[in-house]
């Protein structure tokens, strides 16, 4: 399969990748009060680190990333239990057709989902999707430099550190962002494949 302008149509469509663990459903506003629940779970909207929508941020939130779907830039999903209920999101961020790039970005997980097989099982289905779908050569993956926990999660996936843009971006509270960019490439996705299948399989 190319990743011609045929595929790149496909990249953006709002697909449903479900899992044992997980459901990736298309954003949309049904998922509002799921949402803002899971953003006031642990209260993970204040982290200072990234940038979580308040609860009462989500809809406006959802509503700009709908926008920014329908423009190209990105394809978002609620991410959600096995029964649909919301505990978080993430997307395909900043496709890169032409070089058959994308980045797996925009993630966060409320409280009481993190550290279970929810994030090792959506990063599955994302990247099965990515490579053996979509033919990509290579998924990114951007952190803020002091977000330990995000970072040692992306190496626990196998992808590799790429470099560190300093000063990338100013954080709402004025602060200035280190990014620390990874990335798996096509010829390591075999490896990285059996390695979240086995961390699923283990208790």
């Amino acid at each position: 399969m190319r990743f011609d302008g045929r595929v790149t149509g496909a990249i953006l469509d709002p697909v449903l990748l479900v899992g044992e663990h997980v459901r990736l459903e298309p954003l949309g506003p049904q998922h509002v009060e799921g949402l803002a629940r899971a953003s006031a779970d642990g209260e993970v909207w204040r982290k200072w680190t990234t940038w979580v929508p308040a609860p009462g941020q989500m809809a406006a939130t959802i509503e700009e990333r709908i926008a920014d779907h329908a423009r190209g830039r990105m394809v978002p999903w609620a991410t959600c239990l096995p029964d649909g209920t919301p505990v978080g999101m993430t997307s395909y961020w900043d496709v890169d057709a032409p070089n058959r790039r994308v980045e797996i970005g925009a993630t966060w997980l409320g409280a009481s989902a993190q550290g279970t097989k929810v994030n090792p099982e959506a990063k599955l289905l994302q990247l099965t999707r990515a490579f053996e779908d979509l033919d990509c050569i290579a998924v990114e993956f951007r952190t803020h430099w002091h977000n330990r926990q995000s970072r040692r999660a992306i190496e626990a996936l196998g992808a590799k550190q790429d470099g560190v843009l300093r000063n990338h971006r100013i954080m709402p509270d004025g602060t200035l962002r280190d990014t620390v960019v990874y990335s798996i490439v096509r010829d390591e996705w075999p490896t990285v494949r059996a390695g979240l299948r086995a961390r699923l399989r283990s208790a």
